[in-house]
């Protein structure tokens, strides 16, 4: 087979042509076919894999994300081929054949990098350190994180077990709509500090702005609000396809002038990022309102907890109550009440007692999409017993994982009314 006889020619594009359209979901469960252009996207996929991951000619990069997924675009294809890399690509799941899956991919391999999501770390974390340690990882330089915020236990043991201490860990923050990473520890000098489960700092050409809730820019540091971005990058989708109105509605008429991404965030004395969540996940707990994320934070600080999602629901007194769903350590049998007692304690002593679970309903596992992402939407669906309305499940990774929750819900509400 001749080279040339089988690939077609090189067609020329205008900058500003379709590259792909990708769906993403809609807190409505509508998803939204977000457009990405030629030349803008190409150029930031390329940028943000050579510099925040501090990639070299001839490294090997291991993405696990599904290709189907932003991040599997921009960073098992497109960003690794456009700086003529070498891109691992990764299906199946991290505990398949055993929980060693990807520890045993980096040694056969010899990858240099390694990016995956924080629910998939928790997940290897419930194993424990045996399955990391049979691997070489001795070729590893970065560790990355992305999908969700990375609770601070699970970015310890990334950094220390799977990293050995020595490859800094970037907790990069992005979404589908900006087409690459936006907020993160890298690049930096070499010897900037990386704080555990901060993004921190912002990318080339991206300015970031917290927003208050009358739409004024917050200017002092320390202090939380809205995460906008001042000014267009060359990543960013260009609109919703068949649907540019939804488009302007989404992203730029809640703060005028301003990208609004949906997420929270707050910003530290030092000036550095951290991500609180989306903001439709805060919650209004007798006039306190307090991002779930907050909460999931503390509540994985539980040494038998593995991972763990928080929704609000509607209380007859507080307004809204907090809703725990919990997934255990391999191995750990506690009973309810002092399961219960144990995460009432910690979220007192590291919150308020305002923000304790009212509920607390403990699952072998919480639904996820195929990247790994938790399906919030279709938890709080479930509590709100409107299983009617849970919305597009087509991304949903294992189905019987629902199943499983509302089953759950039905026998802690059932010992609730008794």
């Amino acid at each position: 087979v001749i080279w040339h006889d089988v690939v077609c020619e090189p067609a020329a594009m205008d900058s500003e042509d379709v590259l792909f359209l990708l769906y993403t979901s809609g807190s409505t469960g509508k998803p939204k076919g977000l457009v990405h252009t030629q030349a803008g996207y190409l150029l930031y996929a390329a940028l943000t894999h050579r510099y925040v991951f501090s990639y070299h000619d001839g490294d090997v990069f291991g993405c696990v994300a599904d290709i189907g997924w932003i991040t599997g675009h921009s960073y098992s294809v497109y960003g690794p081929l456009a700086n003529g890399g070498t891109s691992v690509l990764f299906e199946s799941t991290p505990i398949y054949p055993d929980p060693g899956r990807y520890w045993e991919m980096v040694q056969r391999l010899k990858i240099n990098q390694f990016y995956g999501a924080p629910t998939a770390i928790r997940l290897l974390l419930k194993y424990g350190n045996q399955w990391v340690h049979k691997y070489d990882r001795s070729t590893l330089k970065t560790l990355g994180s992305v999908g969700e915020p990375i609770n601070t236990e699970a970015w310890e043991w990334y950094h220390t077990v799977v990293g050995d201490g020595r490859c800094p860990v970037v907790d990069t923050w992005w979404q589908t709509e900006t087409g690459g990473i936006c907020i993160t520890p890298r690049p930096s000098n070499p010897d900037a500090e990386i704080v555990p489960g901060m993004a921190m700092r912002p990318f080339f050409g991206i300015k970031p702005a917290l927003m208050d809730t009358e739409g004024e820019v917050l200017t002092s540091n320390h202090t939380s609000g809205a995460l906008c971005i001042a000014q267009p990058w060359p990543g960013m989708a260009r609109t919703i396809h068949n649907n540019h109105q939804r488009f302007i509605e989404t992203y730029c008429q809640p703060y005028p002038g301003y990208f609004f991404t949906g997420d929270g965030a707050y910003r530290s004395k030092e000036g550095y990022y951290q991500i609180t969540g989306r903001l439709d996940d805060v919650i209004n707990v007798s006039g306190h309102r307090i991002g779930t994320a907050e909460i999931e934070d503390v509540v994985n600080q539980c040494s038998q907890v593995a991972e763990s999602a928080v929704i609000g629901y509607s209380h007859n007194i507080k307004g809204e109550g907090v809703y725990a769903f919990v997934v255990l350590k391999k191995g750990m049998d506690v009973e309810e009440m002092d399961l219960s007692r144990q995460l009432n304690d910690l979220v007192s002593k590291k919150i308020a007692k305002y923000a304790c679970p009212d509920c607390i309903q403990v699952n072998s596992r919480l639904p996820k999409t195929r990247s790994g992402k938790i399906m919030r939407r279709v938890l709080r669906k479930v509590v709100e017993q409107d299983l009617n309305g849970l919305g597009d499940l087509s991304t949903l990774d294992d189905p019987a994982a629902v199943q499983e929750i509302i089953e759950g819900h039905r026998k802690l509400s059932g010992k609730q009314q008794r």
